[in-house]
């Protein structure tokens, strides 16, 4: 299948600039979609966040050179793209539980993580609602953060978000402001690669901004699936499920726009929700 093959192309890709600065963007153009983008689906579908992913490949390959040659630690870190001897210390021991310096004394023992290669498994079995609908370009206002390129770092980032805007009266306020469709509070992450990747705790509104954010959402074709459950756990679920038995057999692929997650009353305990993608036909320029 195209969309696997593309994954298993962003691998070899991957493999063979392990000793290089890897360019996420460029694993999104292999895979066809933003960097954003591939760095949630290969997370989904491989376990592990891509930057961990590439971590372990480096200090495999590390930890083979340094067992089997003669390297100075220092040389191999250069050559992993290592700024100092105490990054790679910290990286090699996260992998291997033991100092680069170590690993030539007898008995002991190192970890390998050999390439990933992904494949159709068969999954799922459990129903997926969703519907397609084609949405004209839509103001939202609101709060933002700003959002690092690997995505990973973001995770403290959002939630404090959250908590704040939630403390300090914003979610009410947007509640009262919310006039257009999606009807619910909105988190955004606007994350292509032609601007500046930002997260926004929103509204879809036509009324003064008074002191919020304004950002328009660009005109997509929006695959959208409904969703409830105790929160963060469950959207992420159903995001994951999106990634890894919908999206691969779905004739669509993603486009290059923002994620929506509409939150369509406030009990994260008991949430209702929906997420937006946005996607095209498969083989659209």
């Amino acid at each position: 299948m195209e969309w696997i093959e593309r994954f298993n192309d962003a691998v070899h890709y991957m493999e063979e600039h392990l000793t290089d600065e890897i360019s996420y963007e460029q694993l999104g153009k292999i895979a066809c979609c933003s960097s954003y983008h591939f760095q949630r689906m290969f997370t989904y579908m491989a376990g592990i966040p891509l930057s961990e992913y590439i971590r372990r490949r480096k200090m495999s390959l590390a930890a083979v050179e340094l067992k089997n040659g003669n390297a100075k630690v220092i040389d191999i870190a250069a050559k992993y793209g290592y700024s100092s001897p105490t990054a790679f210390n910290r990286a090699f021991q996260s992998v291997h539980g033991i100092a680069p310096s170590a690993v030539r004394n007898d008995g002991v023992s190192v970890k390998s993580f050999p390439p990933l290669t992904f494949r159709i498994a068969v999954s799922g079995g459990a129903e997926l609602n969703y519907r397609v609908k084609r949405k004209e370009a839509f103001r939202i206002i609101g709060v933002s953060k700003p959002l690092d390129s690997e995505i990973e770092n973001n995770f403290a980032v959002v939630p404090a978000l959250w908590q704040e805007a939630a403390m300090n009266g914003t979610v009410e306020r947007l509640a009262e402001m919310t006039d257009t469709a999606p009807m619910g509070i909105l988190g955004v992450s606007v994350c292509n690669d032609e601007e500046q990747w930002k997260y926004f705790l929103a509204a879809a509104s036509t009324k003064k901004a008074e002191g919020f954010e304004e950002y328009m959402v660009p005109a997509f074709t929006w695959a959208v699936f409904p969703g409830e459950g105790a929160c963060p756990g469950a959207i992420q679920e159903l995001e994951r499920r999106i990634v890894t038995e919908w999206l691969p057999t779905s004739g669509y692929e993603y486009d290059n726009g923002p994620d929506i997650e509409v939150y369509l009353n406030p009990d994260p305990s008991d949430a209702k929700f929906e997420v937006w993608i946005p996607v095209k036909p498969k083989n659209t320029p």
